[in-house]
């Protein structure tokens, strides 16, 4: 018998905001403990996806394992565990999953101008009886609902299970399952819908076409937005690359980093959560002359392939040992279908008209430093230290 597990995330960028303060970034519980967990995740991905797009969550991977982690037992529990960097000397499991539900909580805190609406489903087979404490667990900790649904009719299983992803995704992610067989037994879906306003949003009236730069030999025209203004940013000379933090209405932060020509092998390995948290400490605001592509990406990953990489192999083979969520011994892993999406835009035409006096006026200083994001880029959503996406732009 086998879980399928399913993440699935739409994350949007819809028309700006007239507003032009920057606010201060609200408080929220530390993102649970990991191994680099967010970085080791993406240079597995980047890894198996030479010179291709990446894009993720590593708050929606991790949430699903952590779920997973309180019905297995054994080793199958501590790969689970040490993958996401749990140490029992240092730890308490009560502790590590409270705080993911303190985090999880938070995140769904209502906030005006700013949309996040994430969750966790269980659809398991009709007759098939889930073990109570895990299923309290998870619904108090990771707020996680429970569906019987009939898996002996693998069609009209699987357009149940879209239809709910499609609704809780606002329709961005549709037919995300498209091979579940009489064989399933219970399907696992996270889910993370993201729509904000930027705090400065772009005048689509100086979008224009440019180069974008894959290789020095290659390129292709994109859709480049501008905006001279102010926004957060720092040149980490150590790694020559240069990060801009672009506001969202609330509190979440768009990170964009440019490595230099040629040095985004050396950006990419550097990465991790010392990195991380040096670039978002040390950015100042600045007067930039900003170029950003105006873009559309998405990935999906089928993680049973990269999961190995972290050290979780048990959980995919007759060794798994999940028997804190059923009876059964007979019960593995066959799939990790994770799926996520993304869109950059200028600001519409209601913010365009309530800032155009601005930008004219900020185009006169003289130390605005021009940025240009015409080559490979990298880009990382967070909302206080909590890595909601990340990814790699290497073809807008």
């Amino acid at each position: 018998m086998q879980l399928f597990l399913l993440l699935c995330l739409a994350l949007l960028s819809p028309q700006g905001s007239p507003s032009r303060r920057f606010r201060a970034k609200k408080k929220l519980p530390k993102e649970p403990p990991s191994r680099d967990f967010t970085f080791e995740l993406y240079r597995a991905l980047a890894s198996a996806s030479p010179g291709q797009n990446v894009f993720f969550s590593p708050l929606s991977v991790s949430t699903i394992l952590a779920i997973l982690s309180v019905g297995a037992k054994g080793s199958t529990q501590a790969q689970i565990l040490g993958a996401l960097g749990f140490n029992p000397q240092r730890q308490a499991i009560t502790k590590f999953h409270g705080d993911f539900r303190r985090l999880l909580v938070g995140l769904t805190q209502h906030r005006e101008g700013f949309e996040l609406n994430l969750g966790n489903a269980l659809f398991v087979s009709k007759g098939l009886a889930i073990d109570n404490i895990f299923r309290l667990a998870i619904m108090a900790a990771y707020l996680a609902d429970t569906y019987s649904i009939n898996f002996e009719d693998p069609a009209a299983a699987q357009k149940q299970i879209n239809d709910y992803v499609a609704r809780q995704t606002q329709g961005r992610i549709t037919d995300l399952i498209q091979n579940l067989d009489s064989t399933d037994i219970m399907v696992m879906v996270n889910y993370i819908y993201f729509k904000a306003k930027w705090e400065i949003g772009f005048n689509n009236k100086t979008t224009q076409a440019q180069d974008f730069y894959m290789t020095p030999e290659k390129k292709l025209q994109v859709p480049m937005m501008n905006r001279k203004d102010q926004y957060f940013y720092f040149l980490d000379k150590d790694l020559s690359c240069a990060v801009v933090g672009i506001p969202y209405e609330g509190s979440a932060i768009a990170y964009f980093i440019l490595p230099g020509q040629g040095k985004m092998e050396q950006v990419e390995n550097s990465l991790s959560r010392k990195t991380l948290r040096k670039w978002t400490q040390l950015t100042m605001r600045r007067q930039l002359n900003l170029y950003l592509p105006k873009f559309s990406i998405e990935g999906t990953y089928h993680l049973e392939k990269i999961f190995p990489q972290l050290g979780i192999r048990d959980i995919f083979t007759h060794s798994a040992n999940l028997s804190g969520i059923f009876k059964y011994s007979n019960i593995l892993v066959s799939q990790v279908v994770h799926k996520a999406m993304v869109e950059v835009e200028e600001s519409g035409t209601r913010a365009v008209s309530g800032t155009g006096a601005v930008f004219s006026f900020r185009a006169a200083f003289p130390n605005s430093k021009t940025i240009t994001f015409n080559r490979p880029f990298l880009m990382g959503i967070l909302e206080n230290s909590t890595v909601l996406f990340f990814g790699r732009v290497m073809q807008p």
